[in-house]
């Protein structure tokens, strides 16, 4: 499926690599961390991230998944992994063609951005044998993240705030984190804003394409738990010809607290009452 440059992590035509778009006035070299600080990134094939959550459980955006073959391994901690099955939320949507060939022929993609925002951009991994050599990460239950510091981690595609990021890619390369303030946080999404050098963190800085599924990371204590997964972008003008990544875009994420039922029911084996939580359907794309 064609992807979109100024809308999700993973988005090759509108925004889908070095790592996160960082400050224009901070050296690189200052974003650029060993993998030995969030050994439990997932590697997906290609680009895009997940998180270990469990032994044998790891968590990912649902639109990083392979378009039109079986996800077979990732890479956790410089190790490729087996994969036993995958769960794809119920709720998860797909980018109708339509929506694509118009926002292609118009350069407006509103109507991309709903979709976007109504779909349950999640989905678990199960591997074929449980990961011993790294902790996995704990997820963030509570629902006041909304003023909260955020730390977001990525091997995407990389620039400054003053540019913005290369839509063409490469999507995968150094790894880096950066921090941000939640701006907004309700129901499926949480989101944030590039503030420009004046108003912004001193390592501010955004995820880039290829860093879908990547984490959100919120302090707690001396702990830094998993808030969030990246998702999807906004960016003014014409998807055909702006860029992605530059200050003043807003990007939301998979709001993790939203989906804590979903996860333990499937984690678990047993459906939340009601509901029917998953579908073990792939998806064909989609993201920042």
């Amino acid at each position: 499926m064609t992807r979109f440059l100024l809308l999700t992590l993973l988005f090759a035509m509108s925004s889908t690599a070095s790592a996160i778009v960082i400050r224009h006035d901070v050296d690189d070299s200052k974003y650029r961390i060993p993998t030995s600080e969030f050994p439990a990134l997932v590697d997906m094939p290609g680009e895009g991230h997940g998180v270990l959550i469990a032994p044998q459980w790891a968590i990912t955006a649902a639109h990083t998944l392979p378009a039109h073959a079986e996800l077979k391994h990732v890479t956790i901690n410089g190790v490729s992994r087996d994969v036993e099955r995958v769960v794809v939320h119920s709720g998860y949507k797909t980018l109708p063609q339509e929506l694509i060939d118009q926002a292609t022929a118009s350069g407006e993609a509103m109507l991309i951005v709903v979709v976007l925002a109504s779909s349950d951009d999640i989905a678990l991994i199960k591997l074929a044998q449980p990961v011993t050599d790294v902790a996995p990460a704990t997820i963030y239950e509570r629902s006041d993240e909304p003023g909260q510091i955020i730390k977001i981690i990525g091997k995407g595609a990389t620039g400054t705030g003053d540019t913005g990021h290369d839509p063409r890619g490469p999507n995968r390369t150094e790894l880096r984190r950066a921090f941000n303030k939640v701006t907004s946080a309700y129901d499926r999404w949480l989101c944030y804003v590039f503030d420009e050098p004046a108003s912004a963190l001193p390592l501010e800085g955004v995820l880039g394409n290829g860093d879908s599924g990547g984490p959100l990371l919120i302090q707690t204590n001396d702990q830094w738990s998993l808030a969030g997964l990246g998702s999807w972008k906004v960016v003014q003008g014409n998807v055909l010809t702006a860029r992605p990544g530059r200050y003043g875009q807003v990007t939301c994420n998979v709001r993790l607290s939203h989906y804590i039922g979903w996860i333990e029911s499937v984690m678990s084996g047993q459906p939340q009452t009601g509901a029917d939580p998953s579908s073990t359907l792939k998806p064909q794309g989609g993201g920042i």
